[in-house]
């Protein structure tokens, strides 16, 4: 089992036991706004689930039919787990109306807010992890589970100082009001995962800065080839393509640009981890920009 299936299958732990405890807060008090965060919850324990099922599937080695490996599972799950996030926000601003028109006092609100706080803290602890470890092993599955954890914190922080403000000072409409606006800020969050889901399923490129590093890393180590050009690169989980066109002198052996091919595919190796190189060798003849070494 691999660190990030470990890390999955904690997801699953974790949203479950907070989960729990959010669904004991409410009983307790019957707030409203703990209610929309509880409901949240059981969304997270659904998102972990699906996070899970997609990076065991995108483990899985390449095949027949999957030549280029199964690494793009992960986005199917960070694609539902951003529907999910907005799925939430929406029944937590139906849950508020309902609180607005028929607003009513917390019970017992010491208690459920301090059964809250807890829920709270250990998603903020394992939302950190997550993003942490999410990155490290570049898995979108796990990054995507850390946002959304982030989002149900932010969630949980605005529903325990709206409870904590109606208890302390009567007023029954703050309730509904900072649960609507936490909801606000989920929204938000879905629609961004979203989008970064959507670029990696559409095979958009590595971000701007990437991509010059391995210009200037071509540039280095391809010494004896005329240029390189057409590179282009795109995303799948954890891995990098990279392919582009390297022009050599006609005169050049075999061998000699072989060499020159190991070397630059050794340094972006050593620059990008997981990066899969596809370099194409032409003739001098093919040259773009006459004088121009390396592009």
């Amino acid at each position: 089992m691999n660190r990030a299936t470990m890390l999955a299958i904690g997801s699953v732990v974790v949203a479950m036991a907070v989960l729990g405890l959010k669904a004991v807060a409410w009983w307790l008090t019957g707030s409203v706004a703990l209610l929309a965060d509880a409901l949240e919850s059981i969304v997270n324990v659904a998102a972990a689930a699906a996070a899970l099922a997609a990076i065991s599937f995108s483990a899985r080695p390449a095949d027949a039919n999957h030549p280029y490996g199964h690494a793009k599972a992960e986005y199917f799950s960070a694609v539902l787990e951003g529907a999910l996030i907005i799925v939430a926000a929406m029944l937590i601003l139906h849950q508020s109306w309902g609180a607005f028109l028929a607003p009513r006092a917390p019970e017992q609100a010491k208690l459920g807010l301090a059964i809250s706080a807890v829920a709270t803290a250990v998603n903020a602890a394992w939302a950190l992890t997550l993003m942490r470890r999410g990155r490290a092993l570049r898995s979108p599955a796990l990054i995507a589970d850390a946002h959304h954890l982030w989002s149900d914190v932010v969630t949980s922080a605005g529903v325990i100082a709206g409870v904590g403000l109606v208890a302390l000072t009567g007023t029954l409409w703050l309730d509904p009001l900072l649960a609507a606006l936490t909801a606000g800020n989920i929204l938000f969050s879905g629609f961004r995962l979203l989008r970064e889901s959507v670029g990696g399923l559409m095979d958009e490129s590595v971000p701007p800065a990437t991509l010059e590093r391995i210009r200037r890393i071509v540039a280095a180590e391809a010494e004896g080839a005329i240029e390189a050009h057409d590179l282009r690169s795109r995303h799948a989980g954890r891995y990098t393509f990279l392919e582009f066109h390297l022009v050599v002198p006609g005169s050049m052996t075999v061998q000699e640009a072989h060499d020159i091919c190991d070397r630059v595919e050794a340094a972006l190796k050593a620059e990008l981890d997981s990066a899969i190189i596809t370099i194409h060798v032409e003739p001098e003849a093919k040259a773009k920009q006459k004088g121009v070494p390396v592009l």
